[in-house]
Protein backbone atom coordinates (compact mmCIF):
# COMPACT_ATOMS: atom_id res chain seq x y z
CA UNK A 1 0.00 0.00 0.00
CA UNK A 2 2.93 2.28 1.01
CA UNK A 3 4.77 1.88 -2.34
CA UNK A 4 1.62 1.47 -4.50
CA UNK A 5 -0.37 4.37 -3.47
CA UNK A 6 1.30 6.60 -0.65
CA UNK A 7 4.68 6.83 -2.42
CA UNK A 8 3.16 7.97 -5.53
CA UNK A 9 1.19 10.33 -4.09
CA UNK A 10 4.12 12.09 -2.63
CA UNK A 11 5.38 13.42 -6.02
CA UNK A 12 2.74 15.94 -5.74
CA UNK A 13 4.21 17.71 -3.05
CA UNK A 14 7.78 18.67 -2.09
CA UNK A 15 8.73 15.72 0.69
CA UNK A 16 11.71 17.90 1.55
CA UNK A 17 9.41 20.04 3.59
CA UNK A 18 7.22 17.11 4.91
CA UNK A 19 7.96 15.09 8.32
CA UNK A 20 5.82 11.84 8.24
CA UNK A 21 4.76 10.15 11.89
CA UNK A 22 3.72 6.82 13.02
CA UNK A 23 3.00 5.12 16.24
CA UNK A 24 5.30 2.00 17.06
CA UNK A 25 2.56 -0.59 16.23
CA UNK A 26 5.00 -3.45 15.03
CA UNK A 27 2.79 -3.42 11.41
CA UNK A 28 3.96 -0.51 10.92
CA UNK A 29 7.73 -0.82 12.19
CA UNK A 30 8.72 -3.80 10.17
CA UNK A 31 12.34 -3.47 8.73
CA UNK A 32 10.94 -2.83 4.92
CA UNK A 33 8.97 -0.27 6.02
CA UNK A 34 10.82 1.72 7.78
CA UNK A 35 13.72 1.40 5.61
CA UNK A 36 11.22 2.70 2.89
CA UNK A 37 10.29 5.57 4.99
CA UNK A 38 13.74 6.06 5.91
CA UNK A 39 14.63 6.34 1.82
CA UNK A 40 11.11 8.63 1.22
CA UNK A 41 11.63 10.69 4.11
CA UNK A 42 15.29 10.92 5.76
CA UNK A 43 15.76 12.87 9.12
CA UNK A 44 11.68 13.73 8.96
CA UNK A 45 10.96 10.17 10.25
CA UNK A 46 9.19 9.90 13.47
CA UNK A 47 8.32 6.39 14.49
CA UNK A 48 9.54 3.39 16.74
CA UNK A 49 12.82 2.86 14.60
CA UNK A 50 13.07 5.99 12.86
CA UNK A 51 15.57 8.31 13.08
CA UNK A 52 13.47 10.31 15.86
CA UNK A 53 11.76 8.31 18.02
CA UNK A 54 7.93 8.07 18.45
CA UNK A 55 7.34 10.71 21.45
CA UNK A 56 5.84 9.13 24.64
CA UNK A 57 2.43 9.98 25.18
CA UNK A 58 1.99 11.55 21.99
CA UNK A 59 -1.31 12.38 20.97
CA UNK A 60 -2.98 10.62 18.61
CA UNK A 61 -4.06 12.82 15.55
CA UNK A 62 -6.43 10.81 13.78
CA UNK A 63 -9.99 10.46 14.69
CA UNK A 64 -9.97 6.68 14.59
CA UNK A 65 -7.59 6.28 16.87
CA UNK A 66 -8.56 9.17 19.83
CA UNK A 67 -12.22 9.22 19.14
CA UNK A 68 -13.84 6.30 17.17
CA UNK A 69 -12.63 3.05 18.11
CA UNK A 70 -13.20 3.57 21.94
CA UNK A 71 -16.59 4.75 21.04
CA UNK A 72 -17.34 1.87 19.29
CA UNK A 73 -15.45 -0.70 21.42
CA UNK A 74 -17.74 0.87 24.42
CA UNK A 75 -21.01 0.44 23.15
CA UNK A 76 -19.89 -3.22 21.75
CA UNK A 77 -19.14 -5.13 24.90
CA UNK A 78 -22.11 -3.72 26.93
CA UNK A 79 -23.72 -6.83 26.40
CA UNK A 80 -20.28 -9.04 27.18
CA UNK A 81 -20.64 -11.08 23.83
CA UNK A 82 -19.83 -14.34 24.62
CA UNK A 83 -19.32 -15.91 20.68
CA UNK A 84 -17.69 -14.63 18.05
CA UNK A 85 -20.82 -14.20 15.94
CA UNK A 86 -22.85 -12.15 18.64
CA UNK A 87 -19.50 -10.23 19.06
CA UNK A 88 -19.39 -9.35 14.53
CA UNK A 89 -23.19 -8.76 15.17
CA UNK A 90 -22.78 -6.07 17.99
CA UNK A 91 -19.85 -4.66 15.97
CA UNK A 92 -21.99 -4.39 12.52
CA UNK A 93 -25.16 -2.99 14.63
CA UNK A 94 -22.90 -0.38 16.06
CA UNK A 95 -21.50 0.61 13.06
CA UNK A 96 -24.29 1.15 11.16
CA UNK A 97 -25.55 2.88 14.22
CA UNK A 98 -23.50 5.99 13.76
CA UNK A 99 -25.16 8.88 12.07
CA UNK A 100 -23.68 11.37 9.65
CA UNK A 101 -24.31 14.08 12.53
CA UNK A 102 -21.79 12.32 14.95
CA UNK A 103 -19.46 12.22 11.60
CA UNK A 104 -19.94 15.86 11.24
CA UNK A 105 -19.22 16.41 14.68
CA UNK A 106 -15.80 14.16 14.86
CA UNK A 107 -14.47 16.38 11.32
CA UNK A 108 -15.43 19.51 13.42
CA UNK A 109 -13.28 18.43 16.16
CA UNK A 110 -10.36 17.11 14.00
CA UNK A 111 -10.09 20.68 12.63
CA UNK A 112 -10.21 22.42 16.01
CA UNK A 113 -7.52 19.40 16.97
CA UNK A 114 -5.00 20.59 14.19
CA UNK A 115 -5.55 24.12 14.97
CA UNK A 116 -4.62 23.51 18.46
CA UNK A 117 -1.19 21.62 17.14
CA UNK A 118 -0.43 24.15 14.67
CA UNK A 119 -0.54 26.68 17.73
CA UNK A 120 1.10 24.97 20.21
CA UNK A 121 4.28 23.93 17.90
CA UNK A 122 3.69 20.69 18.65
CA UNK A 123 3.82 21.22 23.08
CA UNK A 124 1.53 19.20 25.30
CA UNK A 125 -1.95 18.96 25.16
CA UNK A 126 -3.16 17.28 28.42
CA UNK A 127 -6.41 19.82 27.50
CA UNK A 128 -7.57 18.32 24.59
CA UNK A 129 -10.21 16.27 24.55
CA UNK A 130 -13.36 15.29 22.20
CA UNK A 131 -16.19 16.93 22.96
CA UNK A 132 -19.62 15.74 21.35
Amino acid sequence: MITNFFIPELNNHDVQELWFQQDGATCHTARATIDLLKDTFGDCLISRFGPVNWPPRSCDLTPLDYFLWGYVKSLVYVDKPQTLDHLADNIRRVIADIRPQMLEKIIENQTSRLDYIRASRGSPMPEIIFKM
